[in-house]
């Protein structure tokens, strides 16, 4: 009895991690199902949540930074609470999905690489290890720190467009739902790319739901982009003919993962739902 329950457990677990990579492709339209990758949970996703499961069980840690985060939310944004206690860094993919998202080789190298919102660079670091020079945004003083800490270069969120560098690979990771102006960023994004090779890598949390963090009294953007739908294979869609398409982009790959944060007391860890594309300019766009 034990034993069958043991299997059935097990079973019940891989669904529900395969839920979060499941795309029903019948429901996208012909071209945009032919650009679709199938993933499945590997050993570096694993690790990532095993990583999880160990520090959940730090328990006088759980304590020392849920009475940490209790004072410093006073008068810091929760990026920067995480940032100075070194908590809640992300996974979004792993070397392996990476290099098949972007279609190339453990040797490949890339000149300049854009983090735009890079956070603690822990998500960074995947992309880094393909490109000579590894620049990076961030609005959060803290997490500025930590990318200095790697070794990345900051740039400033007014500057890097501004055409003195161009950029082999441009990451921007849920970010689009969380900034002002994602319209502002895209049109950027577009004109700051290597001609002919450059390209940017863009994950969304779907459902779609905006929220300004900074300097917004309602957190709604000023900047609202067309997405439409209510499923994931709708919305997934809708971001490719309503937003990506007519600011002139051409979507070369596209994914569903799972975007993980670490957890805390309540939780081991935090999972959402991100459609992940591998974008480039149009040649006539």
């Amino acid at each position: 009895m034990r034993k069958s329950g043991k299997i059935y457990f097990s079973l019940y677990q891989w669904l529900f991690l395969h839920m979060w990579y499941y795309v029903d492709t019948a429901k996208l339209p012909e071209d945009v199902c032919e650009k679709f990758l199938q993933f499945d949970q590997d050993e570096e996703t694993e690790h990532f949540l095993q990583n999880c499961y160990d520090k959940a069980d730090w328990f006088f840690t759980q304590i020392g930074h849920s009475l940490a985060k209790s004072v410093l939310s006073w008068f810091m944004t929760k990026t920067s609470v995480n940032g100075l206690l070194q908590r809640g860094s992300m996974f979004v993919f792993s070397d392996t999905q990476l290099k098949q998202l972007l279609n190339i080789e453990d040797n490949w190298r890339g000149e300049n690489l854009l983090d735009l919102g890079a956070g603690d660079g822990m998500v960074t670091q995947f992309m880094a290890k393909y490109f000579d020079r590894v620049y990076t945004t961030e609005v959060s003083s803290t997490m500025q720190w930590r990318l200095k800490e790697k070794g990345y270069s900051i740039l400033n969120i007014d500057e890097w467009d501004n055409g003195s560098l161009q950029y082999d690979l441009i990451g921007c990771l849920n970010l689009l739902d969380r900034c002002d102006q994602p319209m502002k960023i895209l049109n950027s994004i577009h004109k700051s790319l290597t001609p002919g090779i450059g390209k940017a890598i863009i994950a969304v949390v779907l459902p779609f739901n905006p929220y300004v963090e900074q300097d917004s009294e309602d957190h709604l953007p000023t900047q609202k982009l067309s997405v439409n739908g209510k499923t994931f294979e709708e919305q997934a869609t809708s971001f490719i003919k309503d937003v990506l398409e007519p600011t002139g982009f051409t979507v070369e790959h596209f994914t569903r993962l799972p975007y993980l944060c670490e957890g805390d007391l309540h939780k081991s860890f935090y999972v959402l739902h991100d459609v992940v594309f591998v974008i480039k300019p149009k040649e006539n766009g």
